[in-house]
């Protein structure tokens, strides 16, 4: 069996399935054996998928790494496919690896086994997945567009999803509700992630979503309107920086150490500057630096003033959405 993809949760989900199923076939416990590909040698892999203890019962032999196993080690992956092509009848061995590529050994799996790709969910499946879970295992609903929420805030990761549904289904009780206002309450993320969540949202072009987190932020989680502004602000202070410092042929990597850019972030911060001309990001710096200053000295609508900047912003990147612009 070959089970791949970036999803732990389904990876696990999945191979816990194929041990019930073999369970049942076989009528009895099966034992499992789990090994690291980064660590264990090609031996001892068949070792024990072809070795017989003293109580005869079926083995399950879960390699996780798989990728890493046979990355550059053409003997095992020979091997491997050697072995795919006359497995033992006693064991079953399962990989598994967030990477995988293609070749000989998945056609010697296909014959005699199964190959699965797992994928992560989308955000409507994840939330559906939240509604099944909470009513299936604790008798609890969720309260409409809740379980949207709740995926908004943690991200389709159903590991981390079933996490915080077993804690929002302890909160709520049986035949309880699960709420927004529950899920502001319980579920914390931190004041980076949640900085991260708003500008990566308003990158995305997707204004009504902005429209939506500004509420669901200010209104249910009772952010500061302070944190609000100061996220926008450093967003446009990035998208300004990385214009600028490309301009001046200042290497990415170089950019992203100054800027502080990480992760996703790297990849966002710069596709979406090459979106605007100079001129653009320097004035929609400079608004929201005097916007900053209005506020604190307690002139005009903070809140209305911030959402109007941030719409006019996503408008922006959906209005260039796949043009491939590179103007930085």
């Amino acid at each position: 069996v070959l089970l791949h993809g970036k999803d732990p949760y389904q990876l696990t989900g999945w191979t816990r399935k194929i041990i019930e199923t073999l369970h049942e076939a076989e009528g009895e416990e099966v034992e499992r054996f789990d090994f690291d590909g980064k660590e264990v040698d090609l031996a001892t892999v068949l070792d024990e998928l072809r070795s017989y203890g003293l109580i005869q019962r079926h083995k399950v032999v879960v390699l996780d790494n798989a990728a890493d196993f046979l990355a550059g080690q053409d003997q095992r992956r020979d091997a491997m496919e050697r072995y795919a092509a006359n497995p033992v009848d006693s064991a079953t061995l399962i990989l598994r690896s967030e990477t995988w590529r293609k070749g000989n050994l998945d056609k010697a799996i296909a014959k005699v086994g199964m190959i699965h790709q797992v994928e992560a969910p989308t955000p409507a499946v994840a939330a559906a997945w939240c509604r099944r879970r909470a009513d299936r295992d604790f008798g609890v609903s969720f309260a409409p567009e809740a379980a949207d929420t709740l995926v908004q805030m943690v991200g389709p990761d159903l590991g981390r999803l079933s996490t915080e549904v077993d804690k929002l289904a302890a909160a709520a009780g049986e035949g309880g509700t699960i709420t927004r206002a529950t899920i502001a309450e319980l579920v914390g993320i931190s004041r980076e992630e949640k900085v991260w969540a708003l500008q990566s949202l308003i990158l995305s072009g997707r204004g009504d979503a902005v429209g939506a987190m500004f509420h669901e932020l200010m209104d249910i989680g009772q952010q500061p309107m302070e944190l609000m502004t100061w996220s926008v602000t450093d967003m446009l202070r990035k998208l300004h920086g990385v214009s600028r410092l490309t301009r001046q042929g200042v290497p990415a990597g170089a950019i992203n150490k100054q800027l502080k850019l990480w992760g996703q972030s790297i990849r966002t911060f710069h596709d979406a500057a090459g979106r605007f001309e100079p001129g653009e990001l320097s004035a929609f710096f400079d608004r929201a630096i005097r916007m900053d200053q209005h506020n604190k000295s307690g002139r005009g609508d903070p809140r209305r003033s911030l959402e109007v900047l941030t719409l006019q912003i996503a408008d922006k990147m959906k209005r260039t959405a796949g043009s491939g612009d590179r103007r930085v």
